[in-house]
């Protein structure tokens, strides 16, 4: 794991007091399937206070209104992979299971912070995919919470402020996405050479947050590098403007425990707000 960033971010409540939210650069659909990166995301796993529930947020739900998913007992899997060629990997990745219990107890929680409708919806991929690899033996409670539709980043911030006191009563708060996603130049070999539009933007994301500095990380459409070729829609960053606002509240070192690029323009990154 690499070592945590020194920079520390203003905030109230002690790192040692809640545990750390993270965002999670989930990659393509086969990662779900790549041995390498389940190692990764697993140590990364093994070194995280264990929490009494997850709550996530992925980039692959977007809905009209804030919404809570499934808490059934055993919530559905969706294999959703809008804009990938997953020819010769389907049969596989349908295999994937998940079968870890969905959480009443963190939904009312959630309800008593904000107004949050309910769908029965299960979890895809963004929830499934990082989750199974990072705690396989499928034992924490997860409810999944969506994106809105067009909110801008500094709204998903103020919502991640609500919903951030939730770290504080040992829940992990994950939000799942990419630091950089251009589906469209994906190159089809998984350990293509980045591109430098993608390494110019996954390192001003780092270094933004290293520094604490989240006004300009909100206005990355205008102040990045190429946005929109990083993100030629931005449903895989907001995640981590949640993420951020979540972490806010809390006085905390941002770290990188993996890094590195998958198909020349999905970045792998993966961010820990606090120790």
């Amino acid at each position: 794991m690499t070592a945590v960033c020194a920079e520390r971010a203003s905030g109230s409540i002690g790192h040692r007091d809640h545990i750390p939210p993270i965002f999670v650069s989930h990659g393509a659909p086969a990662s779900a399937l790549d041995v390498a990166s389940g190692t990764e995301l697993a140590q990364w796993a093994r070194e995280l206070p264990r929490p009494r529930g997850i709550l996530v947020v992925s980039a692959q739900w977007q809905a009209n209104t804030l919404t809570r998913g499934s808490t059934a007992s055993r919530p559905k899997l969706l294999y959703d992979f809008d804009g990938y060629d997953i020819t010769g990997s389907a049969a596989d990745l349908e295999r994937v299971t998940y079968a870890a219990p969905g959480m009443p107890e963190l939904a009312y929680e959630l309800a008593a912070l904000l107004p949050v409708d309910r769908a029965e919806r299960g979890w895809d991929h963004g929830v499934w995919s990082p989750l199974s690899r990072m705690f396989p033996s499928a034992d924490i409670p997860v409810l999944q919470l969506s994106l809105v539709a067009g909110a801008v980043p500094r709204r998903l911030f103020g919502l991640g402020r609500k919903i951030g006191v939730l770290a504080a009563r040992g829940y992990l708060i994950v939000g799942s996405g990419g630091i950089t996603h251009n589906v469209v130049e994906l190159d089809p070999r998984r350990d293509a050479p980045p591109a430098d539009w993608a390494r110019a933007f996954d390192a001003w994301v780092a270094n933004l947050l290293a520094d604490a500095e989240i006004e300009e990380l909100l206005a990355w459409r205008t102040k990045g590098p190429e946005p929109r070729r990083a993100h030629p829609t931005s449903k895989h960053l907001d995640p981590l403007f949640v993420v951020a606002g979540a972490a806010s509240l809390y006085e905390h070192a941002v770290g990188f425990p993996i890094r590195g690029f998958e198909h020349g323009t999905l970045s792998r990154r993966c961010v820990q707000f606090g120790r």
